[in-house]
């Protein structure tokens, strides 16, 4: 397997897939498996159950998540690229840590919009040791958390957002600190608009015709009222009311355009730092915008 250098040193997945290891791990993957024209082991990323069997066959080999299930129509996450996200804020959280990674449950993070997967807890538990609280709408998200935390043993502390409106009030409550914020908000504004998304991602990577949303996803996970702009322009206006209990505000901006208005937002609310970073995956270039309201002299961890 050749190494794909753009995913992060630290990344467990920068060799691509170990389909022996995951098999291993989860002898049910076979039955998904095929060969690419190549003649490399691959599976079927249009058939949502292989793409489910393998995350968690990959949880299971390198995260130590034994049990891990979503409901049939849930997003079911691409796993390098979302560790990748973890591993670059700990090179964030680095910065005010003599540049040494910050280590063990000392680390407060909130991932707004975990979703059913719980995937940004589970494998950043695994990586890094921090305390994860994870935050959503969806009643069904909570409960399918709630169950991959039971059944493996782990303490994710899981809180429901009941005002959709609302990102970080009616979840940070007075006493919490919070060393980051991440998130991966809907980056469509409707139904429509999310299924032309996936149509136009098969056409490009050559895949055909698809009528099934990309990786699954329910209303919440894809679509909002606004889009991906309406959200984090939220999110920007909202931190304001909580700049003294969390260190580092993070969120992924899927398009690229988004970034100029959300940049002037941030200056609007008077940031003492703010700064995109770029995470390259594949063919594809994700990035998460960063902001603080800390002076750097008072960032220590």
């Amino acid at each position: 397997m050749s190494v794909k250098p753009m995913l992060h040193p630290r990344n467990q997945h920068r060799e691509g897939y170990d389909f022996d290891r995951l098999i291993e791990a989860s002898p049910e993957l076979a039955a998904f498996t095929t060969k690419n024209p190549r003649g490399q082991v691959t599976i079927n990323f249009q058939d949502a159950v292989a793409v489910r069997m393998l995350n968690r066959a990959l949880l299971r080999a390198y995260y130590g998540i034994d049990f891990w299930d979503i409901p049939a129509t849930f997003l079911c996450p691409p796993i390098p690229g979302r560790v990748d996200y973890i591993h670059y804020l700990a090179d964030l959280l680095a910065e005010s840590n003599g540049q040494k990674i910050p280590r063990g449950p000392d680390i407060k993070a909130l991932d707004i919009g975990t979703g059913a997967s719980l995937v940004y807890p589970l494998t950043g538990q695994n990586e890094y040791g921090w305390e994860f609280t994870g935050v959503d709408i969806d009643p069904a998200s909570i409960r399918s958390a709630r169950e991959i935390c039971q059944r493996n043993g782990l303490n994710i502390r899981l809180r429901r957002q009941i005002n959709p409106e609302d990102i970080f009030k009616g979840v940070i409550g007075p006493d919490d600190i919070f060393h980051v914020t991440l998130c991966n908000p809907p980056f469509h504004a409707s139904l429509a608009q999310a299924e032309a998304g996936t149509r136009r991602k098969w056409r490009n990577l050559g895949k055909g015709h698809s009528a099934a949303l990309n990786f699954g996803g329910q209303n919440a996970e894809l679509w909002c009222p606004g889009g991906e702009i309406g959200f984090i322009a939220r999110m920007i206006e909202q931190s304001v009311v909580f700049a003294e209990q969390c260190l580092w505000f993070t969120c992924l901006v899927s398009k690229k355009d988004n970034l100029k208005p959300l940049s002037r937002l941030l200056k609007k609310a008077r940031v003492a730092e703010s700064r995109v970073v770029e995470m390259a995956q594949g063919q594809k270039t994700s990035r998460f915008m960063a902001w603080t309201f800390y002076p750097e002299r008072q960032r220590s961890l």
